[in-house]
C-alpha cells in the first residue's frame, strides 16, 4: 500500500505553498480587525467623554490591534472557535496595562498611562462580544453549508464511526465530510450506515483528493500499519495543497488539555489531568451559590405560586424529597416540585416494561401514567427543577454538573462510571442541553465523564447559556 509522489508534484507544491487556502479565514480576518478597531475607538471615546483627553483616542486602536496581534489572536486555529479566542482577546486586555506601564516609562506621560488602564475593560468588554457575533455569523454559514471545506476522512472504520459521531453532536462545523477511505474496506457497510460513501481504500486517497475538490483530509491511525503511511499520506496532502488534520485516538478531550512536548525530537501529545482540586473549583463554587441565593429570591413569588398549584391540582406534599448521591458518594436530600401521584414509586414496578430506558440504568417513561396534569407541564417547562436551587445553597449541587443519581444507580456502577461522583451534580449540565431522557445510557455517561475530565468555568458559563434553549426546545424533557 504506497503512495507515489511524483517529482513534477513536488515541484507545484513548491510554487504554490499555500494553494487552496481558505476564502473565509481572510474575510474573517478582516472582519476581526475592523471589529477590534472599533471596540478600541468606542473605549477610546468613552475614556474621552469621562476624562477630556484626546491622546488616548490616537494611542489605544493600534494599541490593541497589535495587542491581539501579539497574543495570536488571529491565528488560524483559534478563528471561530469560541472560548480560545475569547481567552486570547482576555489575555490582551491584562497585558494592555503593562504596555501603558511600559510607555509611561518612556514618555512619563501620568494622564495617558491613567486613560489606558481606564480603558482596559471596556474594549476588552466591546472586543469579546464583537468576536461572539461575528462567530455566530460564520456557524450560521457552516449551518447553511457555506464557507465549509470538503473533508475526506481515511483511517478504521471503528474509529471514523466513533470520529463522525462526534463531529456530529456539535452542531455546526466547518468540515463538510464528502466520504471516506477505508483501510478496513470489508466493513464499509458500517460506514454506508452513517450516510457516507466509501470512496476507496488509503491508497486511493491521493485520487478522491484530486477528484472531489478536497479541502481537508482528516486521518486516523491505522493500527495494522506503519508510521510511514500516515508520513505518505500528509506528503500526498501537502502535494494536494489541502490541510491535512490527525484525529487523536481520545475524542472526548478538549483542546485547552492538550500541548505538544517534544522529547528527542519526537513531538508527543502531553494530556493535562483534570484540574478538580478545591482551590481551583473555589470560584465556581461562588459563583454556583450566590447565583442560586439570587435566582431564589428573584423567583420567590413564582414558586410560592407553582406551589400552590401543585397542592390544589393532586393530593399530596407541594415538594417532592429523595435521596440522591453526590460529591465523592455523600447522600443528601433531593428537593423537586412533586409532578407525581404519591404512590408513585410503588407503582413503578408495573411500568417497568414501559422504560425508554432499557439499555441502561435510569427510568423514563413518556406519557407515564403517574404524572399529574399540572406535573407533565412542569416537567416540559423543567419548572419542577426549581427547589434544587436550595440544593445548590447548602452546597449539595452545583448550577452545572452530572445528573444526580439515585443510591441503587450508584450501586451498579462500573469503576469507570464512579468518576462521575467526583464532582458535585448539577442542576443542569451537558445531558440536558443534550437531550436528557432521549438520550441512551452509554450517551449520558459519555457526556457526564467528559464533563469531569474537561471542566472549566468557561464550559460551565457555556452550558448554562444552552440551557435556556434547551428548556424552550423541551427534547427529553418527560
Amino acid at each position: 500500500m504506497t503512495i507515489e509522489v511524483t517529482p513534477e508534484q513536488l515541484v507545484v507544491e513548491r510554487r504554490n505553498p499555500a494553494a487552496r487556502r481558505r476564502h473565509w479565514e481572510q474575510k474573517y480576518r478582516f472582519s476581526l480587525l475592523v471589529t477590534d478597531g472599533l471596540a478600541a475607538v468606542l473605549a477610546a471615546f468613552l475614556i474621552h467623554a469621562a476624562f477630556d483627553r484626546w491622546a488616548v483616542a490616537l494611542v489605544l486602536p493600534p494599541t490593541w490591534i497589535v495587542t491581539m496581534l501579539v497574543h495570536r489572536s488571529y491565528d488560524r486555529k483559534a478563528l471561530g472557535v469560541g472560548a480560545e479566542e475569547y481567552r486570547r482577546v482576555l489575555r490582551g486586555a491584562v497585558a494592555l496595562p503593562a504596555l501603558a506601564a511600559g510607555y509611561y516609562l518612556v514618555a512619563h506621560d501620568p494622564g495617558l498611562l491613567h486613560d489606558m488602564l481606564m480603558a482596559t475593560i471596556p474594549v476588552a468588554a466591546l472586543a469579546v462580544p464583537g468576536r461572539y457575533a461575528l462567530r455566530r455569523r460564520l456557524h450560521r454559514r457552516w449551518a447553511r453549508g457555506r464557507d465549509q471545506s470538503t473533508t475526506l476522512l481515511v483511517g478504521p472504520s471503528h474509529g471514523i464511526q466513533e470520529l463522525v459521531a462526534v463531529l456530529r453532536r456539535g452542531g455546526e462545523q466547518e468540515l463538510d465530510i464528502a466520504g471516506v477511505c477505508l483501510s478496513d474496506p470489508r466493513n464499509r457497510s458500517e460506514i454506508r450506515k452513517l450516510g457516507l460513501p466509501v470512496l476507496g481504500g488509503v491508497g486511493d486517497m491521493e485520487n478522491v483528493v484530486r477528484a472531489l475538490g478536497i479541502g481537508t483530509v482528516v486521518a486516523l491511525p491505522v493500527p495494522e500499519s506503519d508510521a510511514s503511511v500516515l508520513r505518505r499520506m500528509s506528503w500526498t496532502a501537502a502535494v494536494q495543497g489541502v490541510e491535512f488534520l490527525l484525529a487523536p485516538v481520545l475524542t472526548d478531550v478538549t483542546a485547552s488539555r492538550l500541548a505538544i512536548r517534544p522529547t528527542n525530537g519526537v513531538p508527543l501529545v502531553r494530556i493535562q489531568a483534570p484540574n478538580l482540586a478545591p482551590a481551583a473549583r473555589l470560584p465556581k463554587e461562588l459563583l454556583d451559590r450566590s447565583l442560586a441565593a439570587l435566582l431564589l429570591a428573584f423567583l420567590a413569588l413564582p414558586m410560592m405560586a407553582i406551589a400552590l398549584i401543585v397542592r390544589l391540582d393532586s393530593s399530596g406534599p407541594t415538594l417532592f424529597r429523595q435521596q440522591r448521591v453526590g460529591r465523592y458518594g455523600d447522600h443528601f436530600t433531593m428537593l423537586k416540585f412533586r409532578t407525581m401521584r404519591p404512590d408513585s414509586e410503588n407503582l413503578r414496578a408495573e411500568l417497568e416494561h414501559l422504560n425508554e430506558n432499557s439499555d441502561g440504568l435510569l427510568f423514563k417513561v413518556k406519557e407515564d401514567p403517574r404524572i399529574t396534569r399540572f406535573g407533565s407541564f412542569l416537567r416540559r417547562s423543567s419548572l419542577d427543577e426549581l427547589p434544587q436551587l436550595l440544593n445548590v445553597v447548602k452546597g449539595h449541587m452545583s448550577l452545572v454538573g452530572p445528573r444526580p443519581p439515585l443510591p441503587e444507580e450508584v450501586e451498579e456502577y462500573t469503576p469507570e462510571v464512579k468518576r462521575r461522583l467526583l464532582v458535585k451534580p448539577g442542576l443542569t449540565g451537558l445531558w440536558q442541553v443534550s437531550g436528557r431522557s432521549d438520550l441512551p445510557w452509554d450517551e449520558a455517561v459519555r457526556l457526564d465523564l467528559g464533563y469531569v475530565d474537561n471542566w472549566s468555568l468557561g464550559l460551565d458559563l457555556t452550558i448554562l447559556a444552552r440551557t435556556g434553549s434547551a428548556v424552550v426546545r423541551g427534547t427529553g424533557a418527560y
